[in-house]
């Protein structure tokens, strides 16, 4: 199994609905962000630089998030996905999100995962 940094249940506010009234306000979402970088763990010297800065990316998660109104959390999936792929030295990058709107659910959720 390659080396894997993981982000778990970040809580992001997004203004994500299909009907207008749903977008109108924004809502909390919990993602969880599996990372696996170019190179694995060996040889990082202790040093950040020969990593995934975790925090940096926790932060654009949330600033991507919020950027823009979305209907689906499918679409943000998405976006997540392409966006840490092009922007960070990684291999795979897998998104879920849980979105808490149906009555008696725990959560809806969607996974997606991506590889260069």
């Amino acid at each position: 199994m390659p080396d894997e940094i993981e982000i778990r249940r970040l809580k992001v506010h997004a203004y994500i609905g299909v009907p207008d009234e749903e977008r109108s306000a924004p809502q909390d979402l919990l993602i969880t962000a599996r990372l696996t970088p170019s190179h694995g763990f060996d040889g990082l010297a202790d040093e950040i630089s020969r990593t995934v800065d975790y925090h940096a990316v926790a932060i654009q998660i949330q600033e991507l998030a919020a950027a823009h109104p979305r209907k689906l959390i499918e679409t943000l999936a998405t976006e997540l996905c392409d966006f840490l792929l092009l922007n960070h030295p990684l291999v795979k990058a897998a998104i879920s999100i849980e979105k808490h709107i149906l009555p008696n659910t725990e959560c809806v959720a969607v996974h997606i995962e991506r590889s260069r």
